[in-house]
């Protein structure tokens, strides 16, 4: 079974009390997409479909499509005038040049095979269409002072995390040519409590519910390491410590990073 069906399939149940639509992240998503009337998109890795509602309430035609049965089961709750699809990146049940646009938000690195799920992206998107990611690189991962705290979980999730490099060549080996990169950095205002929405709110950790709804640590086996890092944390704050920490891992490459391609003529 592949691994992202398995993560969010175990993290499905309560996943929306916590991921919601960041309405920040949804208009550069709009902005970057410049989806057209008329026109058909697919949301890779909806989950339960916070960003595709949203968007879709724009008067943009998508499809939202997911391998997880728990997510795309909130989704259908949520909005029944959209198209979810059962389906993996590797394997999209669509013909040939069926989308004229798709995004990928903060999906990649559950992807069991970076470049054979581009090409078969490339595949469905007719030629010149966009293919709008929203992720995270190592490099801008090493920058988390998650680190700091709970380093053997956030090394095997940095390792997981693909390059930069890696991510330009697989899309330029499935027949994409890179057309932009744009680095987001983590603002007070953040909705949708992803991994580092801690940044600048420390206290977002000890919350169950928001970890929960996080891969990197609703997963994870070293519940020894959790611990022993929110004692820690917690530590650091009473003792006025945690800002000296935080600002050792500041760093220029930015938090996330938005990667927009474009399916080749030929």
């Amino acid at each position: 079974m592949p691994e992202n069906k398995i993560i969010y399939d175990s993290i499905g149940n309560g996943y929306n009390t916590t991921r919601c639509a960041d309405p920040y992240l949804s208009e550069r998503l709009f902005q970057l997409l410049k989806p057209e009337p008329g026109k058909k998109y697919l949301d890779i890795g909806c989950g339960t479909g916070n960003y595709t509602i949203d968007l879709a309430n724009r008067n943009i035609s998508l499809w939202g499509m997911d391998p997880s049965a728990k997510m795309l089961s909130e989704a259908k709750a949520k909005s029944n005038r959209i198209n979810w699809i059962y389906g993996f990146a590797e394997d999209i049940p669509f013909t040939d040049g069926f989308f004229d646009g798709a995004i990928a938000t903060l999906t990649i690195h559950h992807w069991t095979n970076l470049e054979s799920s581009f090409k078969e992206i490339c595949r469905i998107l007719k030629p010149e269409s966009p293919l709008l990611i929203f992720t995270s690189t190592p490099q801008q991962m090493e920058g988390y002072w998650l680190n700091h705290y709970f380093p053997k979980i956030m090394k095997k999730a940095n390792y997981k995390m693909p390059s930069l490099p890696n991510v330009e060549s697989s899309l330029k080996d499935a027949g994409f040519e890179l057309t932009l990169t744009e680095n987001y950095f983590i603002r007070d205002d953040l909705k949708d409590l992803f991994l580092y929405s801690c940044k600048n709110k420390p206290e977002l950790c000890f919350d169950e519910n928001i970890r929960k709804g996080i891969s990197t640590f609703a997963l994870t086996e070293n519940q020894e390491e959790i611990e022993l890092g929110l004692l820690n944390l917690k530590n650091d704050l009473e003792q006025n410590h945690w800002e000296q920490i935080k600002n050792k891992f500041e760093n220029s490459h930015g938090d996330y990073l938005f990667i927009l391609a474009k399916k080749r003529n030929s």
